[in-house]
């Protein structure tokens, strides 16, 4: 990599799962933010309107009363302050708390700026109107200003009876101002009241569609008061308005220190979660190098912790594969080795005139020539059946036929070996799917073996006999002899390449030591087993199994 290229972020598995989880946790706290803050506004303003239904019925029966009383609406037309005195009689579902200390301080602020802006004399000037907004004082709705004959400027104090200007405020004493009415929802100026007749009595002539109470005297109609409804908590709602920010707010913080936590966790999480890759990645970095004897710890018991188990099991296999094999090339080479040596004496002794060239000796050396060319077609048959290229030509074979000549043939050289050879065979067929000159190489070899081990005076017996194990039907061959037998422990080692229980046995009797490993491969190709166990008579039982034919096959 260039010096001046800037170095590439290598995003691990842990930063991985540590940014989908965050990912994950950002998409889920923020639309659950956004939805609870949705839902909280939607709800206060529903329940804000709901609370001013229950207004708005006081407000038709106090209607209904004064109508009642005053015979007709006339009262009521385009006069806000009769309205106003209305609704002073309910009792309102939602009413102003006290001022906090932090709303009473704006408030001073608020009336210093009014009185920076009123100056010395006359009221301050007026705000421009908005769209429909009333400026005016209760007794002028339009705004055009009170009448001159009434003794007062507009909407100054009153003047004395000698015209002389009363003293100003400034100069005595200030009395209390009274608090003026709250009315944080502007309740008022959503109402609408109007006649039997539909004539707008207060308010606009054809209000939006809101919450409508009929004023009801005697059973009659006599008119319909009409609530805008609220559609959001602001303008002159301060409180709502206040009280939506704070939640908002609060809902806001709450995400933020959620989705912090979430990722803290989520990387903690990550990390605690790779500590056994972690550990498996040097285990297995470790068996590339050929150390075979590595071994991961297993941390947990979920699925890493099997994959823990499971690459120790396979660094075990792998040692005694390892294992195996250097034992196999020193025993094949030792194998290889004696012959050799034997043909190598034979030929020198031949050369130097030490031995003379006659059919004795030339018959020792086609023995020796015989035992290397056995060894090697061994070893090359085992290296077939690892390797899988070792062909069979399966068909249905009848086994009885098959074993009685093999007996047959064996029985002179068991007979020379001081051995009865016996056998059992069933009178009903035992159909099997087998290669028959396969099948009649591992027959042969299991014999051979008996009659090379077996002690003089001894008994072979082979028996054919068709069993169930549970699952399948099974056609089974033993073959059993008489003693020696082999320690406790090593009938299992026997299928294995180059191993002989005793040492110290010579070549002629002890053989390569690769007759039952290739057995043992032939047999497993034809989906089959071969074991070997304690044999009643003293020495050791191979037993052979192969997948017995249905009827419907034979």
């Amino acid at each position: 990599m260039s010096p001046l290229q800037p170095p590439v972020v290598r995003l691990t598995i842990a930063r991985k799962i540590a940014l989908a989880v965050a990912a994950i946790v950002i998409l889920c706290i923020g639309t659950m933010a956004w939805l609870t803050n949705a839902n909280l506004q939607r709800g206060f303003i529903a329940y804000l309107n709901e609370m001013q239904e229950q207004d708005l019925d006081q407000v038709s029966k106090l209607l209904a009363e004064r109508y009642r009383r005053e015979g007709d609406f006339e009262w009521l037309r385009h006069r806000p302050r009769a309205l106003r005195e209305v609704l002073d009689q309910m009792a309102p579902q939602l009413q102003m708390e006290p001022d906090a200390p932090g709303e009473r301080r704006r408030d001073r602020e608020a009336g210093r700026e009014r009185e920076r802006g009123r100056g010395a004399d006359g009221p301050p000037d007026r705000p421009e109107a908005r769209d429909g907004q009333r400026l005016g004082p209760p007794d002028d709705p339009e705004g055009r200003g009170p009448p001159r004959d009434n003794g007062r400027n507009a909407y100054g104090p009153p003047r004395r009876a000698d015209g002389e200007r009363p003293p100003r405020r400034d100069d005595a004493p200030r009395p209390p101002r009274p608090r003026e009415i709250q009315d944080p929802m502007a309740f008022a100026a959503r109402l609408t009241v109007k006649d039997e007749y539909g004539e707008s009595l207060m308010g606009p002539r054809n209000p939006p569609p809101g919450i409508e109470r009929p004023i009801m005297v005697d059973g009659r109609k006599v008119g319909t008061v009409q609530l805008l409804l609220l559609r959001q908590a602001g303008g002159q709602n301060a409180t709502a308005a206040n009280f939506l920010r704070t939640q908002t707010r609060d809902i806001l913080l709450l995400s933020g220190a959620l989705l912090l936590a979430a990722m803290a966790l989520a990387v903690g999480l990550a990390r605690h979660m790779l500590r056994p890759v972690a550990a498996l990645h040097g285990v297995t970095a470790r068996l590339a190098r050929g150390e075979l004897a590595a071994r991961a710890p297993v941390l947990s018991r979920d699925e890493l912790g099997e994959l823990a188990l499971h690459v120790n099991s396979m660094a075990q296999e792998l040692e005694r594969n390892e294992t195996q094999r250097r034992q196999m090339l020193a025993d094949v080479s030792h194998e290889l080795r004696t012959p050799l040596t034997v043909i190598r004496g034979e030929i020198e002794a031949l050369i130097d005139g030490v031995r003379k060239a006659d059919q004795h000796a030339l018959e020792s050396l086609h023995g020796e020539v015989l035992r290397l060319t056995k060894l090697v077609d061994d070893l090359h048959q085992l290296a077939l059946a690892d390797t899988g290229d070792l062909h069979f030509e399966m068909q249905t074979l009848e086994l009885q036929p098959m074993l009685l000549p093999l007996l047959e043939r064996c029985r002179p050289r068991a007979a020379a070996a001081g051995l009865a050879l016996r056998w059992d065979l069933p009178p009903q067929p035992v159909m099997v799917s087998a290669d028959a000159r396969r099948l009649e190489q591992v027959i042969v070899n299991l014999l051979e073996n008996s009659i090379r081990y077996t002690d003089r005076g001894g008994v072979i017996v082979l028996a054919l006999r068709m069993r169930h194990d549970g699952r399948q039907d099974q056609a089974e061959i033993t073959v059993d002899d008489s003693a020696p037998g082999v320690p406790p422990g090593a009938h299992a080692r026997l299928f294995e390449r180059l191993y002989r229980v005793d040492q110290a046995r010579t070549r002629e009797r002890g053989g390569s030591g690769l007759g039952l490993a290739i057995c043992k491969a032939m047999v497993e190709a034809h989906g089959g087993a071969i074991v070997a166990l304690p044999s009643e008579h003293g020495g050791i039982r191979i037993r052979l199994t192969l997948p017995l034919l249905a009827v419907s096959n034979q």
